[in-house]
Protein backbone atom coordinates (compact mmCIF):
# COMPACT_ATOMS: atom_id res chain seq x y z
CA UNK A 1 0.00 0.00 0.00
CA UNK A 2 2.58 2.45 0.79
CA UNK A 3 4.32 1.49 -2.13
CA UNK A 4 1.69 2.80 -4.16
CA UNK A 5 0.91 6.03 -2.32
CA UNK A 6 4.42 6.74 -3.06
CA UNK A 7 3.76 6.57 -6.76
CA UNK A 8 1.48 10.06 -6.28
CA UNK A 9 4.92 11.72 -5.92
CA UNK A 10 6.79 10.75 -8.89
CA UNK A 11 5.32 13.88 -10.76
CA UNK A 12 6.56 16.59 -7.97
CA UNK A 13 9.79 15.12 -7.23
CA UNK A 14 11.38 18.64 -8.28
CA UNK A 15 8.70 19.92 -5.67
CA UNK A 16 9.80 16.99 -2.53
CA UNK A 17 13.52 18.00 -3.44
CA UNK A 18 13.21 20.94 -2.67
CA UNK A 19 11.01 20.80 0.19
CA UNK A 20 13.27 18.01 1.69
CA UNK A 21 16.58 19.91 1.13
CA UNK A 22 14.67 22.99 2.17
CA UNK A 23 13.82 20.44 5.88
CA UNK A 24 17.37 19.60 6.12
CA UNK A 25 19.00 22.63 5.90
CA UNK A 26 16.45 23.60 9.35
CA UNK A 27 17.22 20.57 10.70
CA UNK A 28 20.70 21.70 10.16
CA UNK A 29 20.61 24.80 11.36
CA UNK A 30 19.01 23.88 14.43
CA UNK A 31 22.20 22.14 15.36
CA UNK A 32 24.45 25.02 15.16
CA UNK A 33 22.87 27.38 18.28
CA UNK A 34 24.12 24.86 21.13
CA UNK A 35 27.46 24.44 19.28
CA UNK A 36 27.69 28.46 19.52
CA UNK A 37 26.84 28.63 22.60
CA UNK A 38 29.49 26.72 23.92
CA UNK A 39 32.38 28.39 21.77
CA UNK A 40 31.16 31.45 23.32
CA UNK A 41 30.94 30.42 27.35
CA UNK A 42 34.30 28.28 26.43
CA UNK A 43 36.05 30.53 24.27
CA UNK A 44 34.77 33.84 23.41
CA UNK A 45 33.74 35.09 27.22
CA UNK A 46 36.69 33.66 28.86
CA UNK A 47 39.36 35.72 26.71
CA UNK A 48 37.00 38.65 26.57
CA UNK A 49 37.12 38.51 22.85
CA UNK A 50 33.77 41.30 21.64
CA UNK A 51 35.20 40.65 18.05
CA UNK A 52 34.57 36.95 18.24
CA UNK A 53 31.11 37.64 20.08
CA UNK A 54 30.16 40.14 17.65
CA UNK A 55 31.03 38.06 14.41
CA UNK A 56 29.20 35.27 15.81
CA UNK A 57 25.97 36.80 16.80
CA UNK A 58 26.47 38.25 12.99
CA UNK A 59 26.70 35.04 11.62
CA UNK A 60 23.49 33.65 13.51
CA UNK A 61 22.01 36.15 12.60
CA UNK A 62 22.42 35.65 8.90
CA UNK A 63 22.01 31.72 9.88
CA UNK A 64 18.70 32.40 10.64
CA UNK A 65 17.85 34.29 8.14
CA UNK A 66 18.30 31.70 5.96
CA UNK A 67 16.68 29.52 8.09
CA UNK A 68 13.48 31.82 8.24
CA UNK A 69 13.59 31.61 4.09
CA UNK A 70 14.00 27.43 4.30
CA UNK A 71 10.84 27.57 6.38
CA UNK A 72 8.72 29.47 4.32
CA UNK A 73 9.78 27.51 1.44
CA UNK A 74 9.04 24.23 3.65
CA UNK A 75 5.48 25.93 5.04
CA UNK A 76 4.19 26.95 1.66
CA UNK A 77 5.87 24.40 -1.61
CA UNK A 78 5.35 21.73 1.42
CA UNK A 79 1.61 22.47 1.52
CA UNK A 80 1.88 22.96 -1.99
CA UNK A 81 3.14 19.20 -2.65
CA UNK A 82 0.12 17.57 -0.39
CA UNK A 83 -2.06 19.79 -2.19
CA UNK A 84 -1.02 18.23 -5.59
CA UNK A 85 -0.87 15.26 -4.10
CA UNK A 86 -4.64 15.29 -2.80
CA UNK A 87 -6.17 16.55 -6.26
CA UNK A 88 -4.58 13.82 -8.05
CA UNK A 89 -5.76 11.09 -5.71
CA UNK A 90 -9.29 12.78 -5.35
CA UNK A 91 -9.42 13.26 -8.96
CA UNK A 92 -8.08 9.18 -9.88
CA UNK A 93 -10.93 8.15 -7.02
CA UNK A 94 -13.69 10.23 -8.78
CA UNK A 95 -12.35 8.83 -12.60
CA UNK A 96 -12.27 5.38 -10.75
CA UNK A 97 -15.91 6.15 -9.31
CA UNK A 98 -17.24 7.17 -12.76
CA UNK A 99 -16.17 3.48 -14.37
CA UNK A 100 -17.79 0.89 -11.91
CA UNK A 101 -20.79 -0.47 -12.60
CA UNK A 102 -24.32 -0.24 -11.20
CA UNK A 103 -23.72 -2.69 -8.39
CA UNK A 104 -21.37 -1.19 -6.46
CA UNK A 105 -23.71 2.14 -6.20
CA UNK A 106 -26.77 -0.70 -5.38
CA UNK A 107 -24.31 -1.48 -2.39
CA UNK A 108 -22.23 1.55 -1.30
CA UNK A 109 -24.28 4.67 0.13
CA UNK A 110 -23.38 7.99 -0.84
CA UNK A 111 -22.02 9.50 2.35
CA UNK A 112 -19.29 6.72 2.65
CA UNK A 113 -18.40 7.74 -0.83
CA UNK A 114 -18.30 11.19 0.01
CA UNK A 115 -16.74 10.74 3.27
CA UNK A 116 -13.70 8.75 1.28
CA UNK A 117 -13.25 11.16 -1.26
CA UNK A 118 -13.19 14.18 1.53
CA UNK A 119 -12.60 13.49 4.90
CA UNK A 120 -10.51 11.10 4.22
CA UNK A 121 -7.71 12.45 1.19
CA UNK A 122 -7.29 15.97 3.66
CA UNK A 123 -5.65 13.35 5.90
CA UNK A 124 -3.69 11.37 3.32
CA UNK A 125 -2.80 15.39 1.91
CA UNK A 126 -1.16 16.53 5.45
CA UNK A 127 0.43 12.88 6.06
CA UNK A 128 2.35 13.52 2.04
CA UNK A 129 3.65 16.23 2.96
CA UNK A 130 4.10 17.16 6.80
CA UNK A 131 5.51 12.82 7.26
CA UNK A 132 8.38 13.45 4.90
CA UNK A 133 9.47 16.87 6.46
CA UNK A 134 9.32 15.72 10.16
CA UNK A 135 10.59 12.24 9.54
CA UNK A 136 13.70 13.57 7.98
CA UNK A 137 13.84 16.70 10.60
CA UNK A 138 14.13 13.66 13.41
CA UNK A 139 16.89 11.76 11.80
CA UNK A 140 18.69 14.55 11.13
CA UNK A 141 18.41 15.82 15.13
CA UNK A 142 18.78 13.11 16.79
CA UNK A 143 21.72 11.65 14.53
CA UNK A 144 23.51 15.19 14.66
CA UNK A 145 23.09 15.68 18.06
CA UNK A 146 24.06 12.77 19.33
CA UNK A 147 26.96 12.54 17.00
CA UNK A 148 27.65 15.72 18.75
CA UNK A 149 27.47 15.04 22.22
CA UNK A 150 29.42 11.78 21.63
CA UNK A 151 32.19 13.97 20.40
CA UNK A 152 31.57 16.32 23.20
CA UNK A 153 31.75 13.59 26.06
CA UNK A 154 30.50 10.18 24.58
CA UNK A 155 29.91 8.89 28.28
CA UNK A 156 27.29 11.53 28.82
CA UNK A 157 25.68 10.62 25.53
CA UNK A 158 25.62 7.31 26.32
CA UNK A 159 23.68 8.41 29.57
CA UNK A 160 21.67 10.74 27.80
CA UNK A 161 20.22 8.06 26.09
CA UNK A 162 19.23 5.48 28.48
CA UNK A 163 15.59 6.10 28.54
CA UNK A 164 15.37 6.29 24.48
CA UNK A 165 14.66 2.21 24.19
CA UNK A 166 11.76 3.16 27.20
CA UNK A 167 10.60 5.29 25.19
CA UNK A 168 10.77 3.19 22.03
CA UNK A 169 9.02 0.27 23.78
CA UNK A 170 6.20 2.85 24.97
CA UNK A 171 5.78 3.62 21.69
CA UNK A 172 4.99 0.62 19.96
CA UNK A 173 3.26 -0.98 22.96
CA UNK A 174 0.29 1.47 21.78
CA UNK A 175 0.54 1.34 18.24
CA UNK A 176 -1.68 -1.24 17.73
CA UNK A 177 -4.14 0.70 19.98
CA UNK A 178 -4.25 3.19 17.99
CA UNK A 179 -4.49 2.32 14.91
CA UNK A 180 -8.09 0.76 16.29
CA UNK A 181 -9.22 3.77 17.50
CA UNK A 182 -8.21 5.63 14.37
CA UNK A 183 -9.99 3.02 12.05
CA UNK A 184 -13.13 3.17 14.75
CA UNK A 185 -13.33 6.88 14.13
CA UNK A 186 -13.32 6.55 10.64
CA UNK A 187 -16.54 4.19 10.25
CA UNK A 188 -18.29 6.10 12.88
CA UNK A 189 -17.41 9.68 11.12
CA UNK A 190 -18.81 7.81 7.35
CA UNK A 191 -21.76 6.46 9.48
CA UNK A 192 -22.22 10.14 10.17
CA UNK A 193 -21.77 11.30 6.88
CA UNK A 194 -23.92 8.94 5.11
CA UNK A 195 -26.71 10.23 7.53
CA UNK A 196 -26.33 13.58 6.96
CA UNK A 197 -26.26 13.21 3.30
CA UNK A 198 -29.64 10.68 3.37
CA UNK A 199 -31.57 13.20 5.48
CA UNK A 200 -30.74 16.34 3.65
CA UNK A 201 -31.57 14.58 0.44
CA UNK A 202 -35.01 13.01 1.67
CA UNK A 203 -35.68 16.69 3.68
CA UNK A 204 -39.24 16.80 1.71
CA UNK A 205 -39.91 13.52 2.36
CA UNK A 206 -39.02 14.19 6.44
CA UNK A 207 -40.71 17.44 6.50
CA UNK A 208 -44.01 15.58 4.91
CA UNK A 209 -44.38 13.01 7.43
CA UNK A 210 -43.24 15.36 10.09
CA UNK A 211 -39.97 13.24 11.35
CA UNK A 212 -37.75 15.88 11.74
CA UNK A 213 -37.36 14.64 15.73
CA UNK A 214 -36.70 11.12 14.41
CA UNK A 215 -33.94 12.53 12.04
CA UNK A 216 -32.65 14.53 14.87
CA UNK A 217 -32.63 11.19 17.32
CA UNK A 218 -31.16 9.02 14.67
CA UNK A 219 -28.61 11.40 13.62
CA UNK A 220 -27.84 12.16 17.53
CA UNK A 221 -27.61 8.68 17.99
CA UNK A 222 -24.46 8.48 15.62
CA UNK A 223 -23.48 11.42 17.22
CA UNK A 224 -23.20 10.29 20.29
CA UNK A 225 -21.29 6.83 18.97
CA UNK A 226 -18.74 9.10 16.98
CA UNK A 227 -18.12 11.48 20.29
CA UNK A 228 -17.78 7.93 22.29
CA UNK A 229 -14.93 6.54 19.70
CA UNK A 230 -13.59 9.87 19.39
CA UNK A 231 -13.08 10.70 23.04
CA UNK A 232 -11.91 7.15 23.55
CA UNK A 233 -9.02 7.76 20.76
CA UNK A 234 -8.03 10.97 22.29
CA UNK A 235 -7.44 9.58 26.09
CA UNK A 236 -5.31 7.22 24.19
CA UNK A 237 -3.23 9.92 22.83
CA UNK A 238 -3.18 12.11 26.06
CA UNK A 239 -2.08 8.45 27.78
CA UNK A 240 0.49 8.52 25.06
CA UNK A 241 1.79 11.59 25.05
CA UNK A 242 1.50 11.95 28.39
CA UNK A 243 3.97 9.06 28.64
CA UNK A 244 6.05 10.27 26.19
CA UNK A 245 6.78 13.62 28.01
CA UNK A 246 7.21 12.02 31.10
CA UNK A 247 10.77 9.68 29.84
CA UNK A 248 11.63 12.68 27.78
CA UNK A 249 11.76 14.88 31.11
CA UNK A 250 13.32 12.09 32.88
CA UNK A 251 15.88 11.72 30.46
CA UNK A 252 16.88 15.81 30.80
CA UNK A 253 16.74 15.47 34.84
CA UNK A 254 19.31 12.19 34.23
CA UNK A 255 21.36 14.49 31.59
CA UNK A 256 20.96 17.42 33.88
CA UNK A 257 22.28 15.10 37.37
CA UNK A 258 24.56 13.17 35.13
CA UNK A 259 26.30 16.67 33.67
CA UNK A 260 26.48 18.61 36.61
CA UNK A 261 28.36 15.64 38.02
CA UNK A 262 30.78 15.84 34.82
CA UNK A 263 31.47 19.19 35.14
CA UNK A 264 31.88 19.21 38.71
CA UNK A 265 34.53 16.37 38.19
CA UNK A 266 36.15 18.41 35.75
CA UNK A 267 35.75 15.97 32.75
CA UNK A 268 33.55 18.55 30.17
CA UNK A 269 33.35 22.36 30.55
CA UNK A 270 30.98 24.67 31.65
CA UNK A 271 30.56 25.32 27.77
CA UNK A 272 30.14 21.77 26.84
CA UNK A 273 27.74 21.53 29.69
CA UNK A 274 25.20 23.94 28.49
CA UNK A 275 25.56 22.64 25.08
CA UNK A 276 24.98 19.29 25.70
CA UNK A 277 21.87 19.92 27.97
CA UNK A 278 20.62 22.11 24.42
CA UNK A 279 21.91 19.25 22.33
CA UNK A 280 19.81 17.09 25.14
CA UNK A 281 16.51 19.15 24.00
CA UNK A 282 17.77 18.89 20.16
CA UNK A 283 17.94 15.13 21.04
CA UNK A 284 14.71 14.26 22.91
CA UNK A 285 12.20 16.73 20.72
CA UNK A 286 12.61 14.45 17.19
CA UNK A 287 11.58 11.64 19.24
CA UNK A 288 8.32 13.30 20.00
CA UNK A 289 8.21 14.73 16.41
CA UNK A 290 8.69 11.04 15.46
CA UNK A 291 5.54 9.72 17.51
CA UNK A 292 3.56 12.58 16.09
CA UNK A 293 4.54 11.81 12.40
CA UNK A 294 3.56 8.08 13.72
CA UNK A 295 0.03 9.46 15.16
CA UNK A 296 -0.18 11.25 11.26
CA UNK A 297 0.51 7.43 9.98
CA UNK A 298 -1.79 5.70 11.89
CA UNK A 299 -4.70 8.54 11.25
CA UNK A 300 -3.52 8.21 7.36
CA UNK A 301 -3.32 4.88 7.37
CA UNK A 302 -6.92 3.90 7.70
CA UNK A 303 -7.71 6.35 4.78
CA UNK A 304 -5.38 5.06 2.81
CA UNK A 305 -6.55 1.76 2.76
CA UNK A 306 -10.37 3.10 2.55
CA UNK A 307 -8.77 4.79 -0.93
CA UNK A 308 -7.26 1.83 -1.99
CA UNK A 309 -10.30 -0.36 -1.02
CA UNK A 310 -12.47 1.56 -3.63
CA UNK A 311 -9.50 1.88 -6.37
CA UNK A 312 -9.07 -1.73 -6.40
CA UNK A 313 -12.63 -2.51 -6.55
CA UNK A 314 -12.96 -3.43 -10.24
CA UNK A 315 -16.15 -3.30 -12.45
CA UNK A 316 -18.03 -6.30 -13.14
CA UNK A 317 -19.05 -4.78 -16.44
CA UNK A 318 -16.13 -3.66 -18.49
CA UNK A 319 -14.94 -3.82 -22.09
CA UNK A 320 -13.62 -7.19 -23.29
CA UNK A 321 -9.99 -7.08 -24.91
CA UNK A 322 -11.50 -7.44 -28.28
CA UNK A 323 -14.61 -5.17 -28.18
CA UNK A 324 -15.88 -4.12 -30.94
CA UNK A 325 -18.04 -0.37 -31.72
CA UNK A 326 -21.44 -0.81 -32.41
CA UNK A 327 -22.48 1.45 -35.64
CA UNK A 328 -18.71 1.33 -36.93
CA UNK A 329 -19.43 -0.55 -39.47
CA UNK A 330 -22.72 0.53 -40.28
CA UNK A 331 -25.56 2.82 -38.81
CA UNK A 332 -27.49 0.93 -35.36
CA UNK A 333 -30.81 -0.13 -36.66
CA UNK A 334 -31.75 -1.53 -32.61
CA UNK A 335 -32.33 -4.56 -33.32
CA UNK A 336 -33.16 -6.26 -29.89
CA UNK A 337 -33.02 -9.89 -29.16
CA UNK A 338 -33.46 -11.86 -25.73
CA UNK A 339 -32.29 -15.34 -25.54
CA UNK A 340 -32.82 -17.71 -22.82
CA UNK A 341 -31.66 -14.51 -20.53
CA UNK A 342 -31.48 -15.21 -16.79
CA UNK A 343 -30.19 -12.84 -14.20
CA UNK A 344 -30.07 -12.20 -10.08
CA UNK A 345 -28.47 -9.49 -8.63
CA UNK A 346 -25.97 -10.94 -6.32
CA UNK A 347 -24.83 -14.62 -5.50
CA UNK A 348 -27.50 -16.51 -3.15
CA UNK A 349 -30.31 -13.77 -4.03
CA UNK A 350 -33.33 -15.36 -5.76
CA UNK A 351 -33.51 -14.99 -10.03
CA UNK A 352 -35.06 -12.22 -11.11
CA UNK A 353 -35.20 -13.09 -14.50
CA UNK A 354 -36.11 -16.56 -16.05
CA UNK A 355 -35.01 -18.06 -19.52
CA UNK A 356 -36.23 -14.64 -21.28
CA UNK A 357 -36.70 -15.15 -24.85
CA UNK A 358 -37.77 -11.97 -26.73
CA UNK A 359 -37.34 -10.82 -30.35
CA UNK A 360 -37.76 -6.55 -30.96
CA UNK A 361 -37.38 -5.34 -34.60
CA UNK A 362 -35.47 -2.56 -35.50
CA UNK A 363 -38.15 0.35 -34.75
CA UNK A 364 -40.73 -1.66 -33.25
CA UNK A 365 -42.25 -0.38 -29.89
CA UNK A 366 -43.01 -2.91 -27.06
CA UNK A 367 -44.94 -1.93 -23.99
CA UNK A 368 -43.86 -4.46 -20.89
CA UNK A 369 -46.16 -4.73 -18.09
CA UNK A 370 -45.82 -7.00 -14.90
CA UNK A 371 -46.29 -7.53 -11.44
CA UNK A 372 -43.69 -5.46 -8.86
CA UNK A 373 -40.87 -7.30 -8.97
CA UNK A 374 -41.18 -9.28 -11.68
CA UNK A 375 -38.14 -7.54 -13.62
CA UNK A 376 -39.20 -5.35 -15.89
CA UNK A 377 -36.71 -2.35 -15.28
CA UNK A 378 -33.95 -5.13 -14.91
CA UNK A 379 -35.01 -6.85 -18.47
CA UNK A 380 -34.49 -2.95 -19.83
CA UNK A 381 -31.36 -3.04 -17.97
CA UNK A 382 -29.49 -5.16 -19.65
CA UNK A 383 -29.01 -3.55 -22.80
CA UNK A 384 -27.22 -1.47 -22.09
CA UNK A 385 -25.33 -3.08 -20.37
CA UNK A 386 -25.72 -1.39 -17.03
CA UNK A 387 -25.78 -4.93 -15.27
CA UNK A 388 -23.41 -8.26 -16.33
CA UNK A 389 -25.75 -11.05 -17.39
CA UNK A 390 -25.69 -14.01 -16.04
CA UNK A 391 -27.32 -16.47 -18.23
CA UNK A 392 -28.22 -16.32 -22.04
CA UNK A 393 -27.80 -13.24 -24.43
CA UNK A 394 -28.45 -9.87 -25.31
CA UNK A 395 -28.04 -8.97 -28.55
CA UNK A 396 -27.95 -5.70 -30.53
CA UNK A 397 -28.02 -5.86 -34.15
CA UNK A 398 -26.45 -9.46 -33.69
CA UNK A 399 -24.13 -8.16 -31.72
CA UNK A 400 -23.85 -10.00 -28.13
CA UNK A 401 -24.06 -6.70 -26.16
CA UNK A 402 -20.87 -8.54 -24.31
CA UNK A 403 -18.38 -7.82 -27.44
CA UNK A 404 -19.48 -4.11 -27.54
CA UNK A 405 -17.63 -1.39 -26.12
CA UNK A 406 -19.68 -0.09 -23.55
CA UNK A 407 -19.51 3.41 -24.47
CA UNK A 408 -20.77 2.49 -28.17
CA UNK A 409 -23.81 0.57 -26.94
CA UNK A 410 -24.85 3.10 -24.34
CA UNK A 411 -24.27 5.86 -26.99
CA UNK A 412 -27.26 4.03 -28.91
CA UNK A 413 -29.68 3.33 -25.83
CA UNK A 414 -31.55 6.34 -24.25
CA UNK A 415 -33.54 5.95 -21.13
CA UNK A 416 -35.95 7.96 -19.35
CA UNK A 417 -37.14 7.43 -15.84
CA UNK A 418 -40.01 7.74 -13.62
CA UNK A 419 -38.06 9.45 -11.30
CA UNK A 420 -36.09 11.93 -13.30
CA UNK A 421 -32.77 13.39 -12.09
CA UNK A 422 -31.62 16.86 -13.48
CA UNK A 423 -28.50 18.51 -12.28
CA UNK A 424 -28.52 21.98 -10.53
CA UNK A 425 -27.10 24.12 -13.11
CA UNK A 426 -29.33 25.53 -15.38
CA UNK A 427 -32.31 24.50 -18.13
CA UNK A 428 -29.76 25.02 -20.80
CA UNK A 429 -27.07 22.78 -19.53
CA UNK A 430 -29.31 19.74 -18.47
CA UNK A 431 -30.92 19.79 -21.82
CA UNK A 432 -27.41 19.82 -23.19
CA UNK A 433 -26.01 16.63 -21.46
CA UNK A 434 -27.98 14.59 -24.36
CA UNK A 435 -24.99 15.83 -26.32
CA UNK A 436 -22.37 18.19 -24.54
CA UNK A 437 -21.24 19.95 -27.74
CA UNK A 438 -25.17 21.06 -28.84
CA UNK A 439 -25.63 24.23 -30.62
CA UNK A 440 -28.33 27.03 -29.01
CA UNK A 441 -30.65 25.75 -32.03
CA UNK A 442 -30.14 22.35 -31.56
CA UNK A 443 -31.18 22.53 -27.91
CA UNK A 444 -34.09 25.07 -28.26
CA UNK A 445 -35.68 22.75 -31.20
CA UNK A 446 -34.96 19.55 -28.90
CA UNK A 447 -36.86 21.64 -25.97
CA UNK A 448 -39.81 22.27 -29.04
CA UNK A 449 -40.04 18.83 -30.05
CA UNK A 450 -40.78 17.75 -25.86
CA UNK A 451 -43.15 20.66 -25.74
CA UNK A 452 -41.04 22.13 -23.82
CA UNK A 453 -39.66 25.19 -25.18
CA UNK A 454 -42.95 27.45 -23.63
CA UNK A 455 -42.87 26.60 -20.28
CA UNK A 456 -39.33 27.04 -20.17
CA UNK A 457 -39.51 30.55 -21.50
CA UNK A 458 -42.18 31.78 -19.18
CA UNK A 459 -39.03 30.66 -16.46
CA UNK A 460 -37.50 33.97 -14.91
CA UNK A 461 -34.27 33.49 -17.24
CA UNK A 462 -36.12 31.49 -19.80
CA UNK A 463 -33.31 28.71 -20.26
CA UNK A 464 -30.69 29.80 -17.99
CA UNK A 465 -32.95 29.57 -15.06
CA UNK A 466 -31.28 27.38 -12.70
CA UNK A 467 -33.37 24.51 -11.63
CA UNK A 468 -32.10 24.02 -8.03
CA UNK A 469 -30.75 20.08 -6.81
CA UNK A 470 -32.46 17.48 -8.50
CA UNK A 471 -34.70 20.48 -10.11
CA UNK A 472 -36.31 20.97 -7.32
CA UNK A 473 -37.84 24.42 -8.56
CA UNK A 474 -40.12 22.31 -11.12
CA UNK A 475 -43.11 20.53 -11.27
CA UNK A 476 -42.95 17.30 -11.89
CA UNK A 477 -43.84 17.27 -15.24
CA UNK A 478 -41.56 20.12 -16.46
CA UNK A 479 -38.43 17.66 -15.20
CA UNK A 480 -39.70 14.99 -16.93
CA UNK A 481 -40.50 17.36 -20.67
CA UNK A 482 -36.94 18.80 -20.09
CA UNK A 483 -35.81 15.03 -20.05
CA UNK A 484 -37.14 14.16 -23.13
CA UNK A 485 -35.73 17.05 -24.48
CA UNK A 486 -32.27 15.87 -23.33
CA UNK A 487 -33.29 12.06 -25.20
CA UNK A 488 -34.46 14.40 -28.02
CA UNK A 489 -30.95 16.19 -28.29
CA UNK A 490 -29.60 12.70 -27.72
CA UNK A 491 -31.18 11.03 -30.11
CA UNK A 492 -30.42 6.96 -29.46
CA UNK A 493 -32.32 4.42 -31.85
CA UNK A 494 -33.15 2.59 -29.16
CA UNK A 495 -35.02 4.35 -26.33
CA UNK A 496 -36.38 2.53 -22.86
CA UNK A 497 -39.39 4.72 -21.28
CA UNK A 498 -39.61 3.67 -17.46
CA UNK A 499 -42.39 4.47 -16.26
CA UNK A 500 -42.01 8.02 -17.85
CA UNK A 501 -45.93 8.94 -16.82
CA UNK A 502 -46.85 7.40 -13.44
CA UNK A 503 -46.15 10.23 -11.06
CA UNK A 504 -47.69 12.80 -13.60
CA UNK A 505 -51.39 14.38 -13.01
CA UNK A 506 -53.91 13.62 -16.01
CA UNK A 507 -53.26 16.82 -17.84
CA UNK A 508 -49.42 16.63 -17.70
CA UNK A 509 -49.61 13.07 -18.72
CA UNK A 510 -51.17 13.70 -21.75
CA UNK A 511 -48.69 16.31 -22.80
CA UNK A 512 -45.60 14.06 -22.34
CA UNK A 513 -47.50 10.82 -23.48
CA UNK A 514 -47.71 13.37 -27.05
CA UNK A 515 -43.91 13.95 -26.65
CA UNK A 516 -43.07 10.25 -26.08
CA UNK A 517 -44.85 9.37 -28.94
CA UNK A 518 -43.10 12.21 -31.10
CA UNK A 519 -39.77 10.80 -29.73
CA UNK A 520 -40.87 6.93 -30.30
CA UNK A 521 -40.76 7.67 -33.95
CA UNK A 522 -38.63 6.00 -36.09
CA UNK A 523 -36.84 4.17 -32.72
CA UNK A 524 -37.16 0.36 -30.96
CA UNK A 525 -39.21 1.79 -28.23
CA UNK A 526 -39.76 -0.33 -24.53
CA UNK A 527 -42.19 0.96 -22.45
CA UNK A 528 -42.28 0.25 -18.82
CA UNK A 529 -45.82 0.66 -17.61
CA UNK A 530 -47.52 -0.52 -14.47
CA UNK A 531 -50.71 1.77 -15.57
CA UNK A 532 -51.84 -0.29 -17.89
CA UNK A 533 -54.25 2.31 -19.31
CA UNK A 534 -51.47 4.15 -20.81
CA UNK A 535 -50.55 1.24 -22.86
CA UNK A 536 -53.79 -0.12 -24.12
CA UNK A 537 -53.44 1.28 -27.62
CA UNK A 538 -49.98 -0.28 -27.91
CA UNK A 539 -49.82 -3.09 -30.71
CA UNK A 540 -46.99 -5.26 -28.96
CA UNK A 541 -47.97 -6.10 -25.48
CA UNK A 542 -45.23 -8.30 -23.32
CA UNK A 543 -46.77 -9.75 -19.94
CA UNK A 544 -43.65 -10.58 -17.32
CA UNK A 545 -43.93 -12.45 -14.51
CA UNK A 546 -41.74 -14.29 -12.17
CA UNK A 547 -41.53 -17.02 -14.37
CA UNK A 548 -40.88 -15.26 -17.12
CA UNK A 549 -43.06 -13.76 -20.22
CA UNK A 550 -46.53 -15.34 -19.62
CA UNK A 551 -48.53 -13.75 -22.54
CA UNK A 552 -47.69 -11.39 -25.93
CA UNK A 553 -50.19 -9.64 -27.82
CA UNK A 554 -52.41 -6.66 -28.15
CA UNK A 555 -54.70 -5.39 -25.01
CA UNK A 556 -58.18 -6.60 -27.00
CA UNK A 557 -56.46 -10.24 -27.58
CA UNK A 558 -54.69 -10.35 -24.13
CA UNK A 559 -57.90 -9.34 -22.16
CA UNK A 560 -59.49 -12.34 -24.40
CA UNK A 561 -57.81 -14.49 -22.92
CA UNK A 562 -57.93 -13.98 -19.30
CA UNK A 563 -54.34 -14.44 -18.28
CA UNK A 564 -52.22 -12.71 -16.28
CA UNK A 565 -52.81 -9.47 -18.11
CA UNK A 566 -56.52 -9.73 -17.63
CA UNK A 567 -55.94 -10.45 -14.28
CA UNK A 568 -53.43 -7.06 -13.46
CA UNK A 569 -56.51 -4.72 -15.39
CA UNK A 570 -58.96 -5.80 -13.59
CA UNK A 571 -57.23 -5.34 -10.14
CA UNK A 572 -56.73 -1.94 -11.72
CA UNK A 573 -60.02 -1.36 -12.34
CA UNK A 574 -61.34 -2.54 -9.15
CA UNK A 575 -58.73 -0.28 -7.74
CA UNK A 576 -59.74 2.81 -9.19
CA UNK A 577 -63.64 1.84 -8.61
CA UNK A 578 -62.63 1.58 -4.95
CA UNK A 579 -60.88 4.67 -4.82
Amino acid sequence: MLKRFLRYYEPYKGLLALDLAATLFLAAADLVFPTATRHVIDVVVPAHDWQGLWLTAGLLVLLFALRALAELVVGYQGHVLGVNIQHDMRRDLFDHLQRLDHKFFDDTKTGQIMSRIVSDLFEIAEISHHAPEDLLVALVRIFGAFAVMCAIEWRLALVACALLPFMTFYAVRYRGKLLDSFKKSREKQAVINERVEESISGIRVVKSFTNEAYEIDRFAEGNRSFRSTRVETVRRLGFFYAGLGLLGNLALVVVLAAGGAFALSGIVSLGSYVAFALFVAQFLQPIQVLMRVFEMYQDGEAGLRRFFEIMDRKPEVADSPNAIVLGAANKVRGEIEFRNVGFRYAEGQERVLHEVNLKVAAGETVAIVGPSGAGKTTLCSLIPRFYEIEEGAVLVDGHDVRTLTLESLRRAVGVVQQDTFLFAGSVRENIAYGRLDAAERDIVAAAKAAAADEFIRSLPEGYNTVVGERGVKLSGGQKQRIAIARMFLKNPPILILDEATSSLDARSEEVIRASIEALSQGRTTFIIAHRLATIRHAKRIIVLTEEGIAEEGDHESLLARKGAYYGLYNAQVESLLIG
